[in-house]
């Protein structure tokens, strides 16, 4: 008898949602063969059958959220007879409980301050230690609503509100943007940038890169090679806060936020500061595809150390965007728009952007974030001698 269990696909992974199962009960399986599609991360993956046999029993039906490491199939030898269900369940998930080591120092003491029960508590820490996170969750699981009576609007009495599941890319959204906002302490600063000379010198490498990528330049694949150009030269950006130390990460891994129908997705250009604008251009325009297509890999989508989200294109002037964690910092990019400027005791009309930096203030200081934000400045506004095909 082999046991089937939820995989550990990524560090960061806790449950995931059976998508399909390619083999009914019942049916032959043969080791290596896609036997079941997870989705987590926002990214399915097809998992392989993990030896021969017969597909005998099915725990976890399509649309299930299964824990790391619980139990969702079995597969036996031909003929061979299946135990009791509940027999075989029991040693697949730790409580976390078992021994005291397996509850963190923090979460314990969390624990006592807010009164929470442990032994009801899943731990998804190493070996399934109960965390900081875990006894933070089970807080806000345990938070009451008052019974106050409140008088029900006309509309209410009406009408029945229309109620909408949380999807696994919508669950996940919301855990990493709900941890990042308490953890983080978030500051927004906002420059102008002119954008005049980053217009002409697109409009100029536009046939270029057509003709050499077959894709089609956009500011954001500008922008991502002057935000990599700029973090070289502001490494403390690049970072991410481990305990009580600073840790400055070598690769710059640039995410970009894509907006999908059922939310959100960053995938990742690694090394950025490395490739040239065509090369930028050609892999942002890859990954986009893939995200459309739901083909994203967990490659694709994790090992980003800076975010650019850019809702220029839908109208948006600013926006303040929730920092990506472990991230230090997210840039919010805002349309290019024809605004009247003085320049030498003139007015005159520019096309102006305005970047919204978000950063950690406990990691960054505001001098720093504002020199790096400055820095992306300087780059767009003179472009020519930093962002070019090569």
């Amino acid at each position: 008898m082999i046991k089937v269990t939820m995989p550990k696909l990524s560090v960061a992974m806790k449950d995931g949602t059976i998508v399909k199962w390619f083999k009914k009960e019942g049916e032959a399986v043969k080791e290596g063969e896609v036997l079941f599609e997870v989705e987590t991360q926002k990214v399915s993956n097809e998992i392989e059958a993990p030896a021969s046999g017969i597909l005998c029993k099915i725990l976890a039906p399509e649309g299930s959220i299964v824990p790391v490491g619980e139990l969702i199939a079995i597969i036996t030898e031909p003929g061979e007879e299946l135990p009791p269900i509940e027999e075989i369940k029991k040693p697949t998930v730790p409580t976390g409980i078992e021994k005291k080591a397996k509850v963190s120092p923090l979460a314990r003491k969390l624990a006592e301050e807010y009164k929470i029960d442990l032994t009801k508590i899943r731990g998804t820490g190493p070996d399934g230690q109960i965390v900081k996170e875990d006894v933070l969750r089970a807080v806000e699981e345990a938070k009451v609503v008052p019974a106050v009576p409140v008088a029900p609007s006309p509309t209410e009495l009406v009408e029945t509100a229309e109620v909408v599941t949380l999807t696994d890319m919508r669950k996940t959204i919301a855990e990493r943007l709900s941890h990042s906002y308490r953890e983080a302490v978030h500051v927004t600063m906002t420059m102008e940038v002119d954008m005049s000379e980053i217009r002409r010198l697109r409009q100029r490498l536009l046939p270029e890169i057509k003709e050499k990528a077959k894709v089609s330049l956009s500011y954001t694949d500008m922008l991502v090679k002057a935000v990599a150009i700029a973090i070289k030269k502001n490494p403390i950006i690049n970072s991410t806060l481990e305990a009580d130390q600073i840790k400055i990460l070598k690769p710059i891994n640039i995410g970009v936020a894509v907006a999908l129908e059922d939310g959100l997705i960053v995938p990742v250009i690694r090394n950025a500061d490395k490739k040239s604008l065509i090369e930028i251009a050609s892999c942002l325009r890859d990954l986009t595809e893939k995200a459309k297509q739901k083909s994203l890999s967990l490659d694709d989508v994790t090992g980003g150390t800076f975010t650019i989200s850019n809702l220029g294109m839908f109208g948006v002037d600013t926006f303040s965007p929730i920092i990506n964690p472990p991230q230090s910092a997210i840039l919010g990019v805002g349309a290019i728009k024809d605004k009247p400027v003085v320049m030498d005791g003139q007015i005159t009309i520019k096309p102006i952007m305005t970047l919204t930096l978000v950063f950690d203030h406990r990691i960054l200081d505001g001098a720093t974030a504002a020199v790096f934000l400055k820095t992306i400045k300087e780059i767009l506004e003179k472009p020519a001698g930093f962002i070019d095909t090569e």
